[in-house]
């Protein structure tokens, strides 16, 4: 058996942990030989490879990033996509393939799974955990540890000027970072993509912290949007996926605030710096046991399937099913966390 492994997507902390786990013990225990793809679906379109063994994958379990590099390719968008990647597989006795990402790079897994007939199994991950058959994928951890650090270290710097610091955390269209991070950091408003906000209403919130001599930190997901409008962009281009670049939606609400509540406010856009660095033991542990579930499901010839978590349990979902929709907050988690606002 030959199987090859590629990450898609966005990176984030974790992705070499399961590349260590699914060639560990796929070399130790059932004695298959591995072949990496770089940058996500990129590899397979242009047969760009590097070889994946023992050696390879020693000392990389807290390594941020990936090992084999990552890129939004969509193979279903490129010329003669489908047949380059069945060529690719094909040139260089591939099996089985292993394909590590979120909804995107799933979503053309389970294309090519159950359309093509090449034999997929996936590996959820997103800093966004927006994956509706998994209770959690790897990466968020560390990004919301990451995020909530930022915002301990703000509420100080806010205090000393009396200032309002509204901090942009990632997420696109699913506010899972912002709800955990605000909450654990003990923000005085949280804003999501799930339920448009009243510009209003945050402004008697923040007015009325100030009332109390305390500094209001505002914590806004990249894809909020107000009642009364639509998403801030950084520009109207779209990748092979069809998405938009998020982001400015923080400034631009900071200058909404100091401009009808004369207060100063400054903004904080955390950006890639979630995504970036060691990550956290949980990380490590899921991603380590998504990877060894992910080459057992190859083992089993179980194709088309995603390794998910439920509760401590790993099972095994269709990969049409994982990618048929987002996990969303749901507004009773929501409303968990408005006890703290204002």
């Amino acid at each position: 058996m030959r199987v090859g492994v590629l990450t898609g997507g966005g990176d984030c902390p974790g992705l070499n942990a399961v590349i260590r786990a699914v060639v560990r013990k796929g070399v130790q225990e059932y004695g298959y030989d591995f072949i990496g793809f770089r940058d996500g679906w990129r590899g397979p379109l242009e047969n760009d490879t590097v070889p994946l063994d023992i050696r390879a994958v020693r000392g990389i379990l807290p390594r941020g990033g990936t090992i084999l590099g990552s890129s939004r390719t969509n193979p279903l968008k490129s010329e003669d996509g489908i047949r380059r990647v069945k060529e690719t597989l094909a040139k260089q006795e591939v099996d089985a393939l292993i394909a590590i990402g979120g909804e995107d790079t799933l979503g053309v897994a389970a294309r090519l799974s159950g359309d093509y007939g090449i034999r997929c199994v996936g590996v959820p991950k997103t800093i966004d955990n927006d994956l509706s058959a998994t209770d959690y994928t790897f990466g968020f951890d560390t990004a919301v540890n990451i995020a909530t650090e930022a915002i301990d270290r703000l509420h100080t710097t806010a205090e000393s000027h009396m200032r309002v610091l509204v901090v942009e955390v990632m997420g696109r269209h699913a506010g899972w970072i912002a709800l955990h991070s605000g909450l654990a950091g003990g923000a005085n408003v949280i804003l999501l993509p799930e339920q448009r906000f009243d510009v209003d209403q945050v402004c008697a919130w923040v007015e009325s912290r100030f009332k109390i001599r305390y500094a209001p930190i505002v914590v806004i997901a990249e894809g909020a949007m107000p009642r009364d409008g639509d998403a801030v962009l950084k520009d109207d281009s779209l990748d092979s996926f069809g998405h938009v670049r998020l982001s400015g939606v923080g400034e631009w609400l900071a200058k909404e605030i100091e401009r009808r509540t004369g207060k100063e406010a400054r903004t904080t856009v955390l950006g890639h710096v979630q995504r970036g660095g060691t990550p956290s033991a949980f990380d490590r542990w899921l991603a380590t046991r998504f990877g060894l579930h992910a080459i057992d499901a190859v083992r089993d010839e179980d194709f088309g399937n995603m390794v998910a978590l439920r509760g401590t349990d790993i099972v095994r979902v269709p990969l049409a099913e994982a990618t048929a929709r987002l996990k969303t907050v749901d507004p009773s988690l929501y409303a968990e966390a408005e006890v703290f606002f204002g």
